[in-house]
């Protein structure tokens, strides 16, 4: 199945907060088209948008409703950088491919502020984000942290912070210190994804929701999209189908891997003004990341990848409860209002695959958590690709993404050995 629906059937605080949420009509037999784009999140999206604006005849399909998948119930912070700390990036791949891919990453996060901005879209942001550690022993590496940044990649806006600035900060003692980031912060996900699908849809692209893809194929020179509405025949595509890929797609499903990602929402902390009292979003330094922020009223939403072996959405409310009662003790009785999950895509380096999956077909995904900017971004850089336009692209093409070990049958075997070992590393 291309799709895999989220673990929590309940209504993310996200969606409950969309003053509107428009539907898109199921494809109706078959059509022909320039680009076909199987996937309804941000890459899909923003390559349908650009593509469409720019005269090229879009349809794009989604097996469920835009959003409601990774774009949609992600945790909404936008990060610095790629996946992996600069420095990390530079001991593998060399100073200047590391500089890039940081340059790239914040030219993302540039594109995606800017699209809001020319939109009008209020995706309610707010500036600032903390890099924290939850263990002793790595102080020195957060101080460098903040010093390569700005010596190396031009980006002055890390500041090293101590135990007791951290503990101000959070509003807890629990994390030992961290790295504080003026330079990024965080958005409500599902209104840049509604805002998106509208101006995609204004463009010119033919957007259907509730359509499933089957098959994808090389035909007489052409790509077809099977669907279960009818088919769709293009000069070429883009599988954008991330943690969501299934079956679809062999050589993504070998190197896409999804994991189950969980999140709860408080109701409003009025009183308990203590709690991230300046805004800014947090993540940790756990492998398995807990990642929290306030929402625009004053929520805690409050996420951590722990509860993958959860398949009751009862218990992810409780089990977040546990998780932020680690960090805010006098939070140990707090309601939870909303609680959901859904899938991450992720690969074995934690860097996104991007690759040339069949003749003219595309594949884009495996933003590891880190993709709320580097998704929109990337669909960007595709529609510009199509375009003949000089593309950044090219950078993650060139990095050796190695697929899971297992085949389809041991994969998820294999997975949950790994996360369920980097689960209590991070615990003991």
């Amino acid at each position: 199945m291309p799709w895999q629906s989220p673990i929590s059937p309940g209504i993310s605080w996200y969606e409950a907060n969309v003053p509107e949420r428009p539907d898109y009509p199921p494809l109706s037999g078959s059509v022909q088209t320039d680009v076909a784009i199987v996937g309804g999140g941000f890459t899909g999206l923003q390559a349908a948008y650009n593509l469409a604006r720019n005269g090229v005849r879009v349809v794009l399909i989604d097996t469920c409703r835009f959003g409601d998948g990774a774009s949609g119930r992600n945790g909404g912070q936008l990060g610095t950088g790629q996946r992996w700390w600069p420095e990390e990036f530079e001991a593998t791949l060399g100073y200047e491919r590391s500089k890039a891919l940081f340059d790239m990453a914040e030219n993302a996060k540039q594109h995606l502020l800017d699209f809001a901005d020319a939109h009008a879209l209020d995706i309610e942001y707010v500036r600032g984000h903390m890099s924290v550690s939850h263990k002793s022993g790595m102080e020195k590496d957060y101080q460098a942290n903040a010093e390569i940044a700005a010596t190396r990649y031009n980006y002055p806006h890390l500041s090293f912070m101590d135990g007791k600035e951290t503990a101000k900060r959070i509003g807890s003692s629990f994390y030992k210190y961290g790295v504080r980031d003026n330079g990024t912060g965080h958005i409500q996900p599902m209104k840049l994804l509604v805002g998106l699908a509208r101006q995609a849809a204004l463009a010119g692209a033919s957007l259907h929701e509730q359509t499933k893809a089957l098959k994808v194929e090389n035909a007489s020179g052409n790509v077809i999209v099977h669907t279960d509405k009818g088919t769709i025949t293009a000069e070429r595509a883009l599988i954008a189908c991330n943690g969501h890929i299934g079956n679809l797609e062999p050589i993504t499903a070998r190197h896409v891997m999804p994991i189950r990602s969980f999140i709860g929402a408080s109701r409003i902390l009025s009183d308990h003004p203590d709690v991230l009292p300046s805004g800014e979003s947090v993540a940790d330094s756990r492998f398995v990341v807990r990642y929290f922020r306030k929402s625009k009223d004053g929520r805690l939403l409050f996420g951590g990848r722990e509860a993958y072996t959860a398949d009751n959405p009862n218990d992810i409310s409780n089990h977040i409860r546990r998780q932020i009662t680690e960090i805010y003790p006098h939070l140990a009785d707090i309601e939870m209002t909303h609680s959901w999950g859904g899938s991450v895509g992720i690969t074995m380096p934690r860097q996104p695959f991007v690759r040339e999956v069949m003749p003219r077909v595309t594949s884009i995904g495996g933003y590891s958590g880190h993709g709320v900017m580097l998704s929109n971004y990337c669909g960007k850089l595709y529609a510009d690709m199509v375009l003949g336009k000089a593309t950044e692209l090219e950078l993650f093409r060139d990095l050796q993404i190695p697929g899971f070990p297992g085949g389809m049958r041991f994969r998820p075997v294999l997975l949950f050995l790994a996360l369920s070992w980097y689960a209590l590393r991070d615990k003991f």
